[in-house]
């Protein structure tokens, strides 16, 4: 089961997410920008797969090459691992 986690522990492990940003106290946002269209559905293919393993989904769109993500956990208002587990697979398909 995962909980809230408080914003000095969200603050904190965003030092390893330094591209997400922290909005309303309960989100983490970033946004990707890819060469192509292509680039940029194939990302989200990828991630897509990797949500439903977590059971967990983002909240994102998709303008050609652009990417915008909003990750928090709907049940407990707020970020939890599952938000940050995805945020990091996602920074690591950009490598």
């Amino acid at each position: 089961m995962f909980m809230k986690l408080s914003a000095t522990i969200v603050n904190a492990r965003l030092k390893n997410l330094p591209k997400w940003n922290l909005q309303d106290g309960k989100k983490l946002c970033r946004h990707y920008e890819f060469s192509d269209f292509n680039q940029a559905w194939g990302f989200m293919s990828r991630v897509a797969l990797k949500a439903e393993q977590l059971n967990h989904h983002p909240n994102w769109s998709n303008v050609y090459n652009k990417v915008q993500v909003e990750l928090w956990t709907h049940d407990h208002d707020g970020i939890t691992d599952l938000d940050l587990q995805l945020a990091s697979f996602m920074d690591s398909l950009e490598r």
